[in-house]
């Protein structure tokens, strides 16, 4: 898919624009990355891979958790995604994990670090996890994507003409739709549209979008759940009860396939554990890695 803006991208993403916004910014070896590295000095790191649309400000609550438990938190904006570049390349599952890579290694994170996969992030969490098993600590998903059926219209994506044709007409509305059933409460709902579609006023957002819809394997994932499953770091599970996106049917399957140390079932929740129960989901993480050192000593 060629690249294109859309009707509403009003924004450019540069050097001027960017010495404006949140965040700081780093070069990788695709293009800019965007993240933010915070908490405590000399406490333990705790990276994180989000999902399909969101910035890294959608694990703020999280964060500021983690932070005064001792934690050091790294979050970053995928390719496409809150202020990272909207790079003209395939948006696949190599890019995405290529760029986890090149942060940690630009950032000098010389520990093993915990690393937490939410949606689609957590795709490529076990993806980098399989080529980078060394540097991870433990390792935690939440609302995992990669069993339910890709998108219909996502074979048309992939032709270059009629692909990008479908994605300049249907890309913003494909966009609000799948926003719209992500979290369970309106107010949050509201909150969380409004830090999305923030970002999406930079041009080369919804291509971004389509791209990865095109290109990133978002179904039949579970030859990498069962590899998941095998390598020797500690693992836990979390799910929303009530999750519309990734259907909470899916957790006996990717339980049996994923094989986690802890797994918990968080109620009432839905898509998004971290951003609608922060507090919980920071107790649980917690005590995981405080179980998982325990275990480690013996």
């Amino acid at each position: 898919m060629k690249y294109f803006a859309v009707p509403g991208e009003t924004r450019h993403l540069d050097q001027a624009t960017r010495a404006e916004l949140r965040g700081d910014f780093i070069e990788c070896s695709d293009g800019i990355t965007h993240y933010e590295m915070a908490g405590p000095e000399g406490g333990e790191i705790v990276v994180f891979t989000g999902s399909l649309t969101t910035p890294l400000f959608y694990w703020d609550q999280l964060v500021g958790e983690l932070h005064s438990r001792g934690f050091r938190t790294v979050t970053f904006s995928a390719y496409g995604r809150g202020y990272s570049d909207r790079v003209q390349a395939t948006y696949d599952e190599a890019l995405f994990v290529r760029q986890i890579a090149d942060l940690a290694q630009r950032l000098d994170l010389a520990e093993p670090f915990h690393l937490i996969g939410a949606s689609m992030g957590a795709l490529v969490a076990m993806a980098f996890a399989q080529q980078h098993t060394d540097r991870i600590a433990t390792f935690t998903l939440a609302g995992p994507a990669g069993l339910q059926p890709a998108p219909a219209f996502a074979p048309l994506l992939r032709h270059e003409m009629l692909g990008t044709f479908l994605a300049k007409k249907l890309g913003s509305k494909m966009l609000d739709r799948h926003l719209s059933h992500n979290v369970r409460d309106p107010q949050q709902s509201a909150a969380l549209t409004a830090m999305v579609r923030e970002c999406y006023q930079f041009e080369g957002s919804i291509y971004a979008l389509s791209s990865t819809i095109a290109d990133f394997p978002l179904a039949g994932r579970q030859d990498l759940y069962r590899q998941t499953g095998l390598l020797p770091f500690p693992k836990m599970l979390l799910w929303g009860d009530e999750d519309a996106v990734t259907p909470i049917t899916s957790f006996d399957e990717v339980s049996a396939l994923f094989m986690p140390t802890q797994s918990h079932i968080v109620s009432p929740c839905g898509h998004m554990v971290p951003y609608e129960e922060p507090a919980q989901m920071s107790l649980l993480f917690t005590a995981f890695v405080e179980a998982a050192k325990k275990e480690s000593s013996r």
